[in-house]
């Protein structure tokens, strides 16, 4: 019977090859007894491991999109602008860093909202029933107040009518990339990345559109407009139709549902995106759309087999404003110089 190895020295002499790996990038971290260099910060993250090391090939590969030219589509859940990441979409949107845009009604009404009043900062742990009592609404640690959406209903019901009036002088519905533009020109405020797409002409497709307040303002209005109608026909042919038109193109995408999967889908018209960035905490483990993976995502031609791409495991307001300070914001920068 052969003697049990006592050692990892005896051991390694049971095994054919002992790796010792050393060409591989070392794992280090940031030294924080030196001045503080954030660009010296951010490529520490490539050698620091778990999600940063992930976060930093993310980074890398934003920057390829830009340097090959690539169209970028942005897909954000409703979250993204609830929080502070509005201002950084608005950032991206008003310097045409991004060229299309996918979300959910969530989104496409806080952005309108908060040109009116802003959102709070509250707490996770607030009771629901106090809260339902105050006539607060709560978004994680986010609070909306009842009264901001009484102001969006006021903004929005003129607005109704003049898209009911676009409807019967064209004689046919727009469709929510339509909708958004014209409510981009409505809103008539700087702070908002609706009023920027429609400034810059940067489709924003919402393909829920009735997922949300707009959603009950329209039944309320099909009361009065029963032939009011949304074409989100027209927005597939529409996506697909630049999807096919654009030689390179790479996707960002923060977290999950129908607006991820509206541009991977469009995508498999062109066999996948060029290069994909994921950023979000859903898992593949239940089989969701939202926490399927690149190669899940390869297997239906969304994203190319040779495509650059990471999945980073993150929540997206920690990680993005890192992206966007090393990626968009350092060639603003640097353009701001020359």
């Amino acid at each position: 019977m052969n003697k049990k190895p006592e050692c990892y020295e005896e051991q390694a002499s049971w095994v054919r090859t002992y790796a010792t790996l050393d060409e591989y990038p070392k794992i280090k971290g940031y030294n924080f007894e030196e001045e503080f260099d954030f660009d010296k910060f951010v490529a520490s993250m490539a050698t620091t491991g778990i999600q940063a090391t992930e976060m930093s090939r993310g980074i890398d590969i934003i920057n390829t999109m830009m340097d090959d030219g690539a169209k970028i589509f942005l897909s954000m859940t409703s979250n993204i602008i609830s929080s502070g990441l509005r201002e950084m979409i608005v950032f991206l949107v008003k310097n045409k860093f991004i060229d299309c845009i996918v979300t959910s009604a969530g989104a496409v009404e806080e952005d309108v909202i908060k040109t009116l009043k802003p959102f709070v900062v509250g707490s996770f742990d607030a009771p629901g029933r106090m809260l339902f009592e105050k006539g607060v609404g709560r978004i994680g640690n986010i609070f909306a107040p009842a009264d901001r959406y009484l102001y969006f209903e006021r903004f929005m019901n003129p607005f109704f009518e003049k898209i009911y009036a676009l409807q019967k002088k064209k004689g046919k519905p727009l469709n929510t990339s339509e909708f958004t533009y014209q409510l981009g020109l409505a809103v008539e405020n700087e702070d908002s990345f609706l009023y920027w797409a429609a400034k810059n002409d940067i489709p924003v497709f919402c393909p829920a559109l009735t997922d949300g307040s707009i959603g009950d303002l329209m039944y309320f209005q099909h009361n009065k407009l029963p032939d009011l109608q949304i074409d989100i026909v027209g927005d597939h042919r529409k996506i697909v139709d630049l999807v096919m038109s654009w030689e390179k193109k790479g996707a960002i995408l923060l977290g999950g549902g129908v607006p991820k999967h509206y541009i991977l889908n469009a995508n498999i018209f062109a066999d996948g995106v060029d290069y994909a960035v994921y950023i979000t905490t859903a898992q593949e483990f239940d089989a969701s759309d939202s926490g399927g993976n690149q190669q899940e995502a390869m297997s239906w031609a969304k994203v190319k087999v040779n495509a650059p791409n990471v999945k980073i495991k993150c929540e997206a307001t920690v990680v993005f404003p890192l992206m966007v300070a090393a990626t968009f914001a350092k060639r603003y920068r640097e353009s701001k110089k020359k």
